[in-house]
């Protein structure tokens, strides 16, 4: 028992630094545009974080939790100890440069560093970790795809339209398409987290075991109320560096940004396929300032934030594997 609350403890800890660095980008653009002030942005996301949770199923939380096969007991709980204590490790060091890492990849390599502590690459279910890879195909290449030609199309339609009109329209728009971020992050981000919680009940005994997990209401409750606390008291640094030093976006752009990173999201959610929303929304982002100017793109921050999530499969692996095995000697 002391175990399984070392590890609720710690998925719980991993969902706070989520919404510390990573729940931040649904609202990047709505406060960085001045449409929302930073309270008001984040009390909208912790509403839509909640809603998401609770009415996009739990599809990806089915797939994030057979990621790696670990069994039941000691070994298991460890394998999500290690796991967890990775992310928090990974996406504090992150934060303080402000760089925007995925805590999906990390949350993902983690499960997988340390499952191979103990069972080598026989603990990967490869038909689930297809979906991962399909996901970053999704959020890399067609959230900067969606965010260009939403905005070129936006343009089209708007070119004769009044300017002070159009911002008074996208300034509501804006807060429908970041509602729609928040609401798209809460059904993945939460789903992936809990799912785990609910898995390491399930491994730890409390829950019998099912082809499908049981995820009561109280465990999404949990998940949303403290990706809502982490994003109001940490994520602030993050949404300086996407939202103003990346690039800086006007209303429609912002709006096109959050639709396009939206829709490849929904699709992804639907299909039970984990994906970084910090990857989806920051390329959506990049497309809608390169739609303008390719030049209105911060191109250094942007190879930075590039090596962060490239480094973040290496990296969590390696944390997620060395935990195992100091959590193995200690426990």
């Amino acid at each position: 028992m002391f175990a399984l609350y070392v590890v609720l403890l710690l998925v719980c800890a991993s969902v706070f630094v989520n919404g510390w660095t990573d729940a931040p980008n649904a609202i990047t653009t709505v406060i960085s545009t001045r449409v929302l002030s930073p309270k008001a942005a984040i009390i909208l996301a912790a509403i839509f974080n909640l809603l998401g949770v609770f009415m996009m199923g739990t599809a990806v939380a089915n797939t994030t939790a057979n990621l790696v096969t670990i069994g039941t007991g000691r070994n298991a709980l460890i394998t999500l100890a290690a796991a967890q204590l990775s992310i928090v490790i990974w996406a504090v060091s992150a934060w303080r440069f402000g760089i925007p890492t995925s805590e999906s990849h990390a949350l993902i390599a983690g499960l997988m560093g340390a499952g191979i502590s103990f069972k080598g690459i026989e603990a990967f279910n490869w038909e689930e970790f297809k979906k991962v890879l399909i996901g970053l195909g999704v959020a890399s290449v067609l959230g900067f795809i969606a965010g260009f030609f939403i905005t070129k199309l936006i343009v089209l339609l708007f070119r004769r339209a009044n300017r002070r009109k159009s911002n008074t329209f996208f300034s509501w728009g804006q807060i429908a398409s970041a509602a729609l971020m928040a609401f798209n992050h809460g059904a993945q981000d939460g789903q992936k987290f809990m799912g785990v919680f609910a898995l390491a009940l399930t491994v730890g005994g409390i829950f019998p075991v099912t082809d499908n997990l049981i995820i009561p209401a109280w465990v999404k409750f949990l998940i949303a109320a403290l990706m809502a606390v982490g994003t109001s008291i940490g994520g602030f640094r993050i949404i300086k560096t996407m939202g103003m030093d990346m690039v800086r976006l006007e209303k429609y752009q912002g709006f096109a940004a959050e639709i396009g990173a939206s829709a490849c999201m929904m699709g992804a959610t639907l299909f039970g396929i984990p994906l970084s929303t910090t990857n989806a929304k920051g390329t959506a982002m990049m497309g809608a300032g390169a739609a303008r100017r390719f030049s209105d793109v911060n191109w250094n921050i942007v190879k930075e934030m590039l090596i962060a999530w490239i480094l973040t499969f290496p990296g969590c692996l390696a944390l997620g594997y060395i935990m195992a095995k100091i959590f193995n000697f200690i426990f």
